[in-house]
């Protein structure tokens, strides 16, 4: 594992990557306008020369560029497009393509996707239908750095949805598709802020990342980075200190707006509360 790009100490540049409607792309301008402390969008590209993704960033005055689906060329161009623009993010939202292996060794960890099930289920397509014919009680949306695989990537942010007996697959789209539309800014910010990455940092982390269950690892990975955002580190504090307690919380307090005004709660002296309380601050900011 490189080095972690995150943060930058300046605003990053973001490229969309879609390839049809771009409703998350819209959530996307509407979260990083020009000027953002955090970063801008500065680039959309789509596969196909009709997509309204293209539309609503010419709307927006951000540069909107067609690159033809040519098998062994798309990547190049795309990534000396990136590197023109100086581009240090790359976000795929609604992108129909499965990206070469060297595009995305070189951009792994600065390289989003986000996808309609709680994965590891239902990767792929035709999620909304698979999930009601399983009878499933929740749904949700999931944002993850892209690996060589499709849709197995390491977690980033996940947030659920009721599936209710009376839905169809487009009353289930569009109930996911409301909560994609602020979990992906959400997962935009921790990974900008640096809380949030692909991979442990701590030796002690690593250690026992194995037996760490899949679904749980982004908040070990958020607690362990916001140790880090304090000073502290796993090695010197360990799991079981009011320290890790405090970080345990912010990462699943990042959640809470998410999880329909949940409020997680844990005895913590007044310092390390009021530090969780700033940090959660700097991640909701809009500013």
């Amino acid at each position: 594992m490189g080095p972690e790009p995150f943060p930058l100490g300046r605003p990053a540049r973001m490229a969309v990557f879609a390839s049809g409607r771009g409703t998350n792309l819209q959530a996307l301008l509407d979260a990083f306008p020009p000027g953002h402390p955090l970063g801008e969008v500065a680039l959309v590209v789509s596969d196909r020369e009709e997509a309204f993704a293209l539309e609503r960033a010419r709307a927006r005055g951000v540069e909107a560029v067609h690159l033809p689906w040519r098998k062994g060329r798309f990547a190049e161009e795309a990534q000396a497009l990136l590197k023109a623009r100086g581009i240090d993010l790359v976000l795929l939202a609604g992108f129909m393509r499965i990206l070469p292996a060297p595009f995305v060794e070189a951009w792994y960890g600065r390289l989003l996707n986000i996808h309609p099930s709680l994965l590891p289920d239902y990767p792929g397509l035709h999620v909304h239908e698979r999930v009601l014919a399983a009878r499933e009680a929740f749904s949700g949306t999931t944002v993850h750095f892209v690996d060589q695989g499709v849709d197995t990537g390491p977690l980033l942010l996940q947030a659920r949805v009721p599936v209710l007996p009376t839905d169809t697959p487009e009353a289930l789209e569009a109930r996911v598709l409301s909560v994609e539309h602020r979990a992906y800014p959400l997962a935009v910010r921790l990974l900008l802020l640096g809380l949030a990455g692909p991979e442990p940092l701590s030796l002690v982390l690593r250690r026992i990342w194995p037996e760490v269950p899949y679904r749980s690892r982004p908040y070990y990975l958020r607690a362990e980075r916001a140790l880090r955002a304090w000073g502290r580190s796993v090695e010197e504090v360990g799991f079981a200190t009011d320290w890790a307690r405090a970080a345990f919380l912010f990462a699943y307090r990042v959640e809470e707006e998410l999880a329909g005004g949940v409020r997680y709660a844990v005895p913590l002296p007044r310092e390390l509360e009021e530090r969780v309380e700033a940090l959660l601050g700097r991640v909701n900011s809009r500013a």
